[in-house]
């Protein structure tokens, strides 16, 4: 179903490949440049529009009840293009040829989408294929036109119609999907797509008024600003085993072994007991770097046992402290967790978007 807001409104039908059996039974012919093509008849039925239609073409003159489709004006362009070619007859066939042709139009129903291919999936539960957004999207609208998503999940809507050169505006919710939204577009579109994020946090106020209204909203965004995954007992609001958020990354040249980044959230009270706790949580994790975060100023005595927990030495040479502190007012100001990602280490958190690239570039592969 679809809905207009008034009488002007835009549709751009669709269409669908042909199947192969279709192909195969209709598109039988192959000329010399190795193009499929049919031999589609010239003649039609007489009727009282066509008569004018009636008249010998090259020697072959239709049957008494039928007559050409064209006039002999086009049936001389056709002929000078080489799209005639005869029968032992002599009875002229229009060559049509697969690739000119845009297929079937689009059925009510469209069972030629299949789900999300593996290298599009981003591990988000209800994400929708691209090649069904594509379709709506194209459908619905054209270049320049404004597509709205207010349930944007993890913004496939959104990156297919920045794609398709649309303007766009996408909302959600969670803090969840804006971070993940913005990885998507880091990924897919790299620095080339500016766009604002409107409504989070950008300052300690701002930060200390979510905390208040709700602490996972909370969590979720300060995981965001580190490129954190939440835990998944984090996305369904249940017991977190001391662990808000992950960091997954590879710094072995020699191993593949995937090694973490161990995050907690805190918007309350904080002593020395929580960085004691994380310390048992990295241990019993065997992870390799905690990471603890405080909308509230640290305890000195929080800082002296975080400095007490030593280093984690990366093969790459560099030595990182095991148990680190970071404040939301630091992270608005640009700090960063310090780990390997940084050097020449790989960021596994989050699966990849693939690079989009623009027609004449992979035109330009193709050449290649």
């Amino acid at each position: 179903m679809f809905y207009t807001k008034t009488s002007k409104w835009i549709w751009n039908q669709q269409y669908i490949p042909y199947d192969q059996e279709y192909i195969e039974q209709f598109y039988n012919r192959i000329d010399k440049n190795r193009r499929r093509y049919q031999a589609d008849n010239l003649t039609a039925p007489m009727s009282r529009a066509s008569r004018g239609q009636i008249y010998s073409w090259k020697g072959y003159t239709p049957p008494p009840t039928r007559c050409f489709v064209y006039n002999k004006e086009k049936m001389t362009q056709l002929e000078k293009e080489g799209r005639i070619e005869y029968t032992k007859k002599g009875c002229p066939r229009f060559i049509r040829y697969l690739d000119e042709m845009k297929g079937n139009k689009c059925p009510d129903i469209w069972p030629d989408i299949k789900i999300a291919q593996k290298a599009e999936r981003l591990d988000y539960p209800t994400q929708k294929p691209e090649a069904l957004l594509e379709r709506i999207i194209k459908a619905s609208s054209n270049e320049g036109d404004v597509v709205l998503d207010p349930f944007c999940g993890c913004g496939t809507t959104i990156a297919v119609a920045e794609k398709l050169k649309r303007e766009w505006v996408g909302i959600d919710i969670t803090h969840l999907a804006i971070s993940l939204m913005r990885n998507r577009f880091n990924d897919t579109f790299g620095k080339e797509v500016d766009y604002k994020v409107i409504g989070e946090p950008v300052d300690l106020r701002g930060a200390e008024a979510l905390a208040e209204q709700d602490r996972y909203q909370f969590q979720w965004w300060a995981l965001g600003l580190v490129g954190a995954r939440p835990a998944k007992s984090e996305q369904k609001k249940g017991a977190d085993e001391g662990i808000d958020g992950y960091i997954y990354f590879h710094d072995d040249p020699k191993k593949k072994k995937t090694k973490e980044v161990i995050i907690q959230v805190k918007s309350g009270n904080t002593n020395v007991s929580d960085i004691r706790d994380l310390r048992g949580v990295v241990k019993r994790e065997e992870a390799q770097i905690g990471v603890f975060i405080t909308l509230r100023e640290p305890t000195k005595p929080m800082k002296t046992e975080a400095v007490s927990s030593g280093y984690y030495r990366s093969p790459l040479g560099h030595n990182y402290p095991k148990i680190q502190i970071l404040t939301t007012k630091g992270l608005l100001e640009g700090k960063r967790i310090s780990r390997p990602l940084e050097a020449t280490g790989v960021d596994a958190t989050f699966r990849k978007a693939e690079r989009h690239k623009e027609e004449s570039e992979q035109k330009e592969m193709k050449l290649e």
